[in-house]
């Protein structure tokens, strides 16, 4: 003990401490995403940026030490009352950055505290001014509101809100009981309103198969009846080219047979053919009368007719010289 005392009286050893001691109050590694807010003689003086720094010891200190990185900080659970006095239990989380240092030192005395409650406040005012329905249905438009207002709100601070989220909404257990029972009632609506729509889909479906069936019957039918009345024509012009074509044949069979005739007339045997002809069928047509009725009407000169019918006949014959047997 008594070999400490000259060194402790030796005062080179209490200049080396004083020395280190100022250099440790005059130097500062500033790590990055943070900001040194540096006060000369208990006036602000700068802000220390990532690095290495000097400062003056004993005149001037660190008064703060931000952090510059994004935070978030944790909304507690609050009661707030909508615009149709429904009261909610609401919380949420917000995001946000220092962005300047010596103004979240100087200007307010806890930023997040401030930011924190600022942030309740505000969400209170939103929900207030909505009804129910809307607070459920508009959460993008409840912290679109908020952050707008701490944007605001929160600059001379220094601070910058990035992003405001509500995380619950609470309801008093009646509005729960009745929310659910108007969700029932709104599913079993929805039920119904499909049920009806597929009937009526359904029954619409079924009609227009049947429509497209009856106009593809009455097509076919009217396709039938074409065809059939086609084929009707057909025949018919068949059957009429066929009788035309007959009677062509016919007309010039007689033609032709009526011009060898009138060939064959021509000449003093035929002439006398012809008259044999006349003769012939006069006699035949006298016997069919007389054996086919009764009474036979005549001018009175039937015999005499006959006769002459009958020299003539002889006549003809002799004159072409039939065999015997054909003039008996």
């Amino acid at each position: 003990m008594e070999a400490f005392i000259p060194l402790l009286a030796n005062p080179v050893l209490w200049i080396t401490i004083v020395l280190i001691y100022t250099l440790k109050k005059g130097i500062y590694f500033v790590p990055q995403n943070r900001g040194y807010v540096i006060y000369t003689l208990g006036k602000y003086d700068k802000t220390l940026s990532a690095g290495l720094n000097f400062i003056i010891p004993f005149i001037q200190s660190v008064a703060a030490d931000r952090n510059l990185k994004e935070q978030s900080l944790d909304i507690s659970s609050q009661s707030a009352i909508t615009k149709d006095n429904i009261s909610l239990e609401l919380d949420g989380i917000l995001f946000m950055k220092v962005t300047d240092a010596a103004a979240a030192t100087n200007n307010v005395t806890d930023y997040k505290m401030s930011v924190t409650q600022l942030a309740m406040t505000t969400m209170r005012n939103a929900i207030g001014s909505m009804e129910l329905d809307e607070c459920f249905q508009s959460r993008d438009t409840i912290n679109a509101t908020i952050l707008a207002a701490m944007t605001e709100a929160t600059a001379p601070w220094g601070v910058m809100v990035t992003r405001y989220e509500i995380r619950d909404i609470s309801p008093p257990q009646s509005i729960r009981e009745d929310m659910e029972k108007q969700m029932t009632a709104e599913r079993e609506k929805r039920s119904v309103i499909l049920t009806a729509e597929g009937v009526k889909t359904a029954a619409i479906t079924e009609a227009e198969g049947l429509k497209a069936a009856r106009v593809l019957d009455a097509e076919a039918s009217k396709a039938e009846q074409v065809l059939n009345a086609e084929a009707e024509k057909e025949k018919q012009i068949l059957e009429a080219t066929g009788k035309a074509e007959a009677i062509r044949l016919v007309a010039n069979a007689e033609a032709a047979a009526l011009t060898t005739v009138g060939n064959a007339a021509d000449t003093h045997e035929g002439q006398a053919a012809v008259t044999l002809t006349l003769a012939q069928d006069t006699i035949a047509a006298h016997k069919a009368i007389a054996a086919d009725s009764t009474v036979v009407l005549t001018d009175g000169k039937t015999g005499e007719n006959i006769a002459n019918t009958v020299a003539q006949a002889i006549a003809v014959s002799s004159s072409l010289k039939l065999p015997n047997s054909e003039q008996q």
